[in-house]
């Protein structure tokens, strides 16, 4: 069967996340030492993986550990795709970057990001059951009032939105009067995928500007583009990335394309299989973050250990 693998973004880590994993995996327990010797971190402890601090590390760290375990008991995918932070561990899995330059990357790339968000701080919001033009007709609309962009193309019909608060409480006065019932705010502090990060953008293209990336075994799509990262322009895209939308749902059309008959989201959380299953007909999706997810995928795999 023709594997795609989906790494999770930020948004579902949760408290304790890996550790029954840790306990059973021994391929995972020395993903997780080798991260906490580059970072100098000891992300054995839950507590440390839990700490909001450690939040993108975390999530790379576990996705990647995840991958390796897979990677040996089911098989190399025909390619991959990652929501946001998750293109670093699609990245990692496809050997396109060294996991020990990776980490310290993704820990400076949060960094910024936080720094960005407290001089620019701004605020989010799904739009559900809503298409793309009147998404992008709210928010020019809204932006008479501040400013606000598109920022997550998840589906088809589910659409992330982000900004200033003013713009943002324009744009979803004009959903609602158009017949959009459903705008539901995140719990988030800053407006990823917009101008807003432009700071974060500036600082990440200064860090990469020497961190080593490599020729891919496999494709990865990219957000932004909707494309295969190319390597010649990898650096680009990923500081690209911080300032523009993401695209995911064609990151899902792009592996279906290449004939993917089942999509394995890796890391915290379900939201990229429920997107492919939204998005994708007939395919088989399923999510890995538990040793309870693991097995399943094993077992639906034919390969029980």
């Amino acid at each position: 069967m023709k594997l795609s693998y989906l790494f999770s973004g930020q948004g579902k880590q949760f408290a304790g996340m890996g550790q029954d994993i840790y306990q059973q995996e021994s391929i995972y327990r020395d993903t997780i030492e080798e991260a906490s010797d580059i970072l100098h971190l000891d992300l054995r402890n839950p507590d440390v993986m839990s700490d909001p601090k450690n939040t993108q590390v975390a999530i790379v760290t576990m996705s990647t550990g995840i991958y390796r375990i897979l990677e040996k008991d089911v098989g190399a995918p025909i390619g991959a795709a990652g929501l946001s932070l998750g293109e670093y561990s699609a990245l990692i899995a496809a050997r396109g970057i060294q996991f020990e330059d990776a980490l310290p990357l993704v820990h400076d790339r949060s960094q910024y990001m936080d720094r960005a968000g407290q001089n620019h701080p701004g605020k989010m919001a799904a739009v559900l059951k809503a298409n793309p033009d009147i998404v992008r007709e709210a928010c020019r609309v809204g932006s008479q009032a501040g400013e606000i962009y598109p920022a997550n193309y998840n589906t088809t019909s589910q659409i992330v939105i982000g900004g200033s608060e003013a713009g943002l409480a324009a744009a979803t006065d004009f959903l609602h009067e158009h017949g959009i019932k459903r705008v539901v705010p995140l719990k988030m502090t800053v407006a990823s995928h917009t101008p807003f990060m432009q700071e974060a953008s500036d600082l990440l293209a200064d860090r990469v500007v020497n961190v080593a990336f490599h020729d891919f075994k496999f494709p990865v799509i990219s957000n932004t583009t909707k494309q295969p990262f190319e390597l010649a322009h990898v650096k680009q895209t990923l500081v690209d990335q911080l300032v523009n939308p993401t695209y995911f749902v064609d990151c899902l059309q792009a592996l279906h394309n290449l004939d993917s008959q089942a999509m394995i989201e890796i890391g915290p959380g379900d939201t990229l299989m429920k997107f492919a299953l939204k998005s994708i007909p007939n395919v088989q999706a399923y999510h890995v973050d538990s040793v309870a997810t693991l097995n399943e995928v094993r077992t639906n795999m034919k390969l029980v250990k």
